[in-house]
């Protein structure tokens, strides 16, 4: 199959099924455009912030696009392009776009509120605080992580073999170019506040600021070491979790949409224009370079198809944004096919590649083959290889830092609602949840864990992050099927996905509890390894708990209509 023809594909089904399956949805649930949100009803200038469309499309679609859609479907490439192309479209638009709308609208019913609250409503108190105590533990993973990957780019040094330090450009200019994005945010989101002015004009000024950043970044690149910059990002993301959103968050994420968006659409062009062949078989195998099709590709692909992250971004912050319920279909249903656009595109470019090619030219790692290969598809188009593969590499390496001030957000949200029950008074709260409560220390003890944990290495518990993330997809589409139940709305296109969702992480999380049992009775465990087994058996317990007493309550005969 060409590259031209994948496309096309990927083109028709997720634009058709935006406008049928998207507009169905919409029609079950019983979408009011009339109906007062809570960014209006709970507007309080720091998380309830209402925004335009294309605004909050901007704050969704940056937090949830970062690498994951890129390295995902190359990763799975090992078993053919054909499972991994089928898995990116049925799931993209049944399983990721229905669960992020159905998050995000449970929310925007329910005064804005998490996934965690929505269990404690319709499912009960202790499912509530195991799923919230589960979120704040993921963020502070996923903050460690990317803390440090991005103090990995950012890193403007390198040792070459006889141990001499050498300047690394290209990530002087990523740094340059992502320090200028926070400085051209704050400006955009004084204007976007207080300006008044046409969409059309802010979308000029945004794509000027855009272009500006990107060229001092390449012109004047920032030199310092990946220790300096852990402590940068990390001073950056305590700022970024407390201020307005309409601060920070909003107009940074409607920046880098703008830059993701470019990039997809150069990517498009360049394959509509060199016509890549594909080198990879349709199909390898079930079992393959021991890994096994199921459950590792639905796994490995999460972003591009469906990642219970998103649930996290649809029902945490973007939800808290949305002006009229009309527009959360373009919101949660139409940045997840964007991303499902993407992840066929990173399939394209790796199976671009003959056997070995990527490897020979220096490519390595899942950003650099894709870089290379757009950087390849455009030289067709008269481009600059090495221009192209710069701008690219900038383009991916830039939605790290998005995602990181969303993702530690939600982990602060999680930890201040942890503590908080539905019948809270928060008027007459004891001084030991005012505390525990309040924005400042929660944002506090969750970036002093991420960073004592990235300093420390979390390189032994990140195996299990896959597993653990779509446990956060089975967690929230159980929630949201309860929900749609509770409330008499059409929530039966909920339940395949959330069965096989579950299929899919109890098996991952079975099979590494037995590897890891089982080298435990027979050769012993590394430390590394004996936490890893210690996670997996808790996140199954916890699976397990929070999913019984979800099924439960589908199940009830008599468990009465509420109102939302």
């Amino acid at each position: 199959m060409s590259g031209i023809l994948m496309m096309v594909i990927a083109i028709v089904v997720l634009g058709g099924a935006y406008l049928l399956y998207g507009r169905y949805l919409e029609k079950k649930w019983g979408i009011d455009p009339n109906a007062k949100t809570p960014a209006y009803e709970m507007e309080d200038g720091v998380d309830y912030v209402p925004a335009d469309t294309n605004v909050v499309f901007g704050h969704q679609f940056a937090s949830i696009a970062g690498a994951g859609p890129i390295n995902g479907p190359i990763q799975a490439a090992l078993f053919g392009w054909l499972p991994v192309m089928l898995w990116i479209l049925i799931g993209g638009v049944f399983f990721g776009a229905v669960q992020d709308f159905a998050s995000m609208y449970a929310s925007v019913k329910n005064k804005g509120r998490t996934i965690g609250y929505i269990i404690e409503e319709y499912i009960g108190k202790m499912g509530k605080k195991l799923f919230l105590l589960f979120c704040w533990l993921f963020c502070i993973l996923v903050v460690a992580a990317f803390a440090d990957v991005v103090a990995g780019t950012f890193n403007g040094f390198t040792a070459n073999e006889a141990g001499e330090f050498m300047k690394v450009t290209a990530n002087g200019a990523v740094a340059t170019t992502s320090m200028l994005f926070i400085i051209e945010a704050v400006a955009l989101g004084m204007l976007l506040k207080y300006g008044k002015l046409p969409k059309w004009l802010n979308t000029v000024i945004a794509v000027a600021m855009l272009v500006v950043a990107v060229a001092v970044g390449l012109k004047f690149p920032i030199f310092l070491s990946r220790g300096v910059w852990h402590i940068i990002i990390f001073l950056y993301i305590m700022v970024a979790c407390v201020v307005p959103v309409w601060a920070l968050l909003q107009p940074r994420d409607y920046l880098n949409s703008y830059l993701l968006v470019f990039m997809i659409a150069a990517a498009v062009v360049g394959i509509f224009v060199a016509n890549p062949a594909c080198n990879l078989e349709a199909f390898s195998g079930f079992h393959v370079d021991g890994q096994y099709l199921f459950p590792i590709l639905f796994v490995t692909i999460a972003c591009g198809a469906v990642s219970g992250f998103h649930s996290l971004v649809s029902s945490g912050t973007a939800s808290k944004q949305i002006k009229n319920e009309k527009n959360m279909l373009p919101v949660s249903f139409g940045a997840m096919l964007m991303e499902s656009m993407l992840a066929i595109i990173a399939l394209i470019a790796v199976a671009s590649f003959a056997k070995g090619e990527a490897a020979a030219q220096g490519l390595t790692t899942q950003p650099q083959i894709f870089a290379g290969a757009i950087a390849n598809f455009l030289t067709a188009a008269g481009l600059p290889y090495s221009l192209v593969f710069t701008l690219i590499n900038l383009a991916v390496s830039a939605f790290a830092l998005t995602s990181l001030d969303s993702v530690a957000r939600v982990g602060r949200l999680s930890f201040q609602e942890f503590f908080m029950d539905d019948d809270t008074d928060e008027e007459n709260m004891s001084p030991f949840l005012k505390v525990v409560t309040n924005k400042y220390f929660a944002t506090a003890i969750t970036l002093i864990l991420a960073y004592l944990l990235a300093k420390v290495g979390y390189a032994e518990i990140w195996p299990l992050f896959g597993s653990a993330n779509q446990l956060l997809s089975v967690l929230a589409l159980i929630a949201c099927a309860v929900f749609l139940k509770r409330t008499k709305r059409q929530g039966a296109m909920l339940w395949i996905p959330m069965v096989f969702m579950m299929a899919v992480t109890f098996t991952a999380l079975g099979m590494t509890i037995f590897k890891l049992g089982n080298a435990f009775i027979t050769t012993g465990l590394s430390l590394g390894n004996t936490l890893q087994l210690i996670f997996a058996v808790l996140l199954l317990i916890l699976g397990v708990i929070v999913a019984v007493q979800g099924i439960k309550k589908l199940f009830e005969r008599n468990s009465g209509a509420v109102k939302a």
